[in-house]
């Protein structure tokens, strides 16, 4: 996707004479449990533009696969609708009339990145559990943003809850965990705690120098 969107932008500059970014923020990608988790997400993208406020409808914008799928325009052929249409009835009718019908009732709808976890995974918290050993084994590969590879880290709140300041050495084993082993960054902490990131930076030096010396 990087090499597509990256290609493409180069060629849409030379024919539009501009230079700069065209997509807004990098690729991303969600993994989803089932799939119902799937036709919210279809529901999610035809209703962008709805809700960018750059129109009212979804039947209104043409450059989405709504159109198609709701009966209202042929396919492309690079688009497949059985499977969405599939999802309401067998009949290809009724099917486009209730998807036409879903994808209305999510207009003013919260959207699935409330039930996002970590940027990346769409699902129950079973599933998610599942996950926590496959994404701790790649938290190292640069190419994944940080927000994925720590999706189902704990929270400060539960790292750090109020009044742990007045167990220092908890604290200390508290602060040292979320940065090892969570991927929390120092500047974090400080906002959490109520201090400067700099104090938290000698706290941690030196509560591993203690460590060193036992």
């Amino acid at each position: 996707m990087r090499q597509l969107n990256g290609v493409y932008t180069q060629l849409f500059n030379k024919w539009h004479g501009r230079t700069g970014h065209l997509f807004q923020g990098r690729y991303k990608a969600i993994l989803i449990q089932k799939d119902s988790h799937l036709l919210e997400v279809c529901r999610y993208v035809v209703l962008n533009p709805v809700r960018a406020k750059m129109l009212e409808r979804p039947e209104d914008w043409k450059w989405s696969s709504y159109l198609a799928t709701a009966g209202k325009a042929k396919p492309h052929p690079c688009l497949t609708t059985d499977w969405v249409l599939g999802q309401f009835s067998r009949k290809r009718g009724k099917a486009e009339q209730e998807y036409r019908q879903f994808v209305h009732w999510g207009i003013g709808q919260k959207t699935i990145w409330t039930e996002v976890r970590g940027q990346s995974l769409l699902g129950e918290e079973t599933f998610i559990d599942k996950l926590t050993d496959h994404l701790k084994k790649h938290k190292d590969i640069p190419e994944i943003p940080r927000s994925q590879r720590y999706a189902t880290r704990p929270t400060l709140a539960v790292l750090l809850p109020d009044g742990i300041v007045e167990d220092q050495k908890k604290l200390m084993r508290r602060l040292t965990e979320a940065v090892e082993q969570h991927g929390y960054r120092q500047s974090e902490l400080a906002r959490h705690v109520g201090v400067h990131y700099s104090t938290i930076s000698r706290w941690l030096r030196e509560y591993e120098n203690a460590r060193r010396k036992t």
